[in-house]
């Protein structure tokens, strides 16, 4: 039975948890034929079960706490009103809320339905919701009372439920109290039926649709769950919003993989000392953040919270050693990074108990195959990250969607990341960053990654971005853009502390030579958008101006 080989891949997981090796030998993808994840195994995982499911804590104080069981009934009870109002296997459902019950109750709901999940950020703005509608082929919408005016120009004949209130032309979400607390579905699910429809966040100007199925995203996230270190009873807080891939990854699918509860602080704007005292507070064991958070955490004095953490993982970008140096010297636990993407589950990983390579992302993960290939197919010590599909990881999604609504399958000998690793004697890799933001300068290869996480060594530093500057002699120059910690100046003082902490910690040919404080514009999802400073800064150069607070390393010929 697919449930039976979905659990033993579970179990042998679980039992290797601190063994590497023995994990990435022996674990084999569970072969699966009809298999829905919300029917099959959690429902039959939360029977009688007691254990908190999701805890989600307001900053205000207001709690919700649901257990595994009360999950089961209110998704089968959502399940069922969304059915009497039109919600068909197959359809299209595009979700936008935030951090509320009804989000998890919805995704459990649509599983169970068959209907395809189409997450969405709160951030959306009309135009947005018009091409999810239009290449997303919507045909329900389940949005909170905040973000209902949204849809009122958004043109198209859609059913549209509303969590938290009434509103004309929408149907409450609340009627779902009143429907049967049991569910039986229309039929089978195909493990390769499609579940959900995402759009990437998109460093360049135009998402990617990105059709993953009941089995690639709930089975493919056991990679996720031993890379997090997830255990039946762990409290775990993953700090990311709804609508992106890492919210499923770490708020959904690896710890109900796990039998953990799922743990969400809601800030209107965030803190960090509330964040750290909620995480004492309610005993959290787990905690998964992407570097933004990691680095404003360690403005603060972490060692007097007596966390109960065991686990701390950093994702969505690579973590400078010196933020992970600042949490081990606290606390006593090394972050551990890793890396996968929206098209996948975890792929690499510093999994528990494995020795942690400064700067290193890991090893490839139980069930994924890694290979580093340069353009012409050949193998490398340093080279994009490809995944071979001849053995195709079960977590790799099923393909793109195109616009006219047909999926493009995935072809040739391997699948291509667009992000290129280097791979040490032991089989550690190390993030150098996208194919397409590696540049020459002086006929050098620079890795942004590389001189970004040396400036961030510097007090003064919370953020640093690194792009090529147009130059005519080297044809380019590593230039920095820089946001300061609170108390730094952007003026010619600091720059020259940061000039000098460059030519400290860089060879002379990956020497930042020009720097920039400013903000950096990000994606939704909080990515650095380094081709957009990148493209800024080529027209800047070509129109021969400078910023308003930007120095460069010539600005001081006595620097030494």
């Amino acid at each position: 039975m697919s449930l039976d080989a979905f659990l033993a891949a579970r179990g042998l997981l679980f039992r290797t948890r601190e063994d590497y090796e023995t994990a990435y030998r022996d674990f084999r993808w569970p072969t699966l034929d009809r298999f829905n994840w919300a029917l099959d195994y959690f429902d039959a995982m939360a029977k009688g079960n007691d254990r908190p499911a999701l805890w989600l804590v307001n900053e205000s104080g207001e709690e919700t706490k649901l257990s595994f069981a009360e999950m089961a009934a209110r998704s089968n009870r959502v399940a069922n009103h969304f059915r009497s109002i039109g919600v068909r296997r197959g359809d299209r459902i595009l979700l936008m809320l935030g951090n509320v019950a009804p989000l998890w109750e919805c995704m459990l709901a649509a599983m169970k339905l068959g209907a395809v999940i189409v997450p969405a950020t709160t951030l959306l703005t009309r135009e947005d919701l018009k091409d999810r509608f239009e290449r997303g082929r919507v045909r329900h919408v389940v949005a909170g009372t905040a973000n209902a005016a949204t849809f009122d120009d958004v043109p198209g004949d859609y059913t549209r439920i509303l969590v938290g209130g009434e509103k004309p032309g929408w149907h409450s979400y609340a009627a779902a109290d009143a429907a049967a607390a049991s569910f039986t579905p229309d039929g089978e699910t195909k493990a390769t039926d499609p579940l959900l429809l995402y759009f990437t966040s998109g460093t360049t100007s135009k998402p990617k649709l990105v059709l993953h199925s009941h089995q690639s995203y709930p089975v493919g996230h056991l990679s996720t769950m031993y890379w997090l270190g997830l255990r039946p009873g762990d409290v775990h807080l993953n700090i990311s919003s709804p609508g992106w891939a890492k919210h499923a990854w770490s708020c959904i699918f690896a710890p109900w993989n796990a039998g953990a509860t799922v743990f969400l602080f809601n800030q209107q704007r965030f803190s960090a000392k509330p964040l750290l005292d909620t995480l004492v507070r309610c005993g959290v064991t787990t905690f998964c953040a992407p570097p933004t958070v990691w680095r404003i955490l360690i403005q603060e004095d972490l060692a007097s919270w007596k966390v109960k953490l065991t686990e701390v993982i950093g994702a969505g970008e690579p973590l400078n050693p010196e933020v992970i140096e600042r949490v081990r010297a606290a606390w006593g636990l090394t972050i551990r990074d890793g890396y996968g993407q929206t098209e996948t589950s975890a792929q690499v990983g510093n999994s528990p108990g494995q020795k942690v390579k400064a700067g290193s992302m890991g090893r490839p993960l139980p069930g994924y195959a890694v290979r580093l290939v340069d353009p012409d197919g050949h193998e490398q010590t340093e080279a994009e990250i490809c995944l071979p599909l001849a053995n195709r990881p079960l977590g790799l999604m099923q393909g793109y969607q195109d616009d006219d609504g047909r999926i493009t399958p995935l072809e040739g000998q391997v699948y291509r990341t667009g992000d290129v690793a280097n791979r040490d004697a032991d089989g550690y890799l190390t993030y150098v960053g996208r194919a397409d933001d590696v540049f020459k300068a002086s006929d050098y290869r620079i890795s942004p990654f590389e001189l970004e996480s040396a400036m961030i060594e510097h007090a003064a530093v919370v953020e640093a971005a690194v792009v090529p500057s147009p130059d005519s002699l080297r044809l380019a120059v590593p230039k920095a853009f820089i946001v300061l910690a609170a108390g730094y100046k952007p003026d010619r003082d600091t720059a020259l502390a940061l000039f000098r902490h460059a030519r400290a910690h860089l060879s002379p040919f990956k020497r930042v030579r020009r720097i920039e404080f400013s903000d950096l514009p990000k994606t939704i999802s909080g990515k650095i958008r380094r081709v957009e400073l990148r493209r800024n800064e080529a027209e800047q150069r070509k129109a021969g101006a400078r910023g308003a607070a930007e120095f460069w390393e010539e600005d001081f010929p006595d620097l030494k």
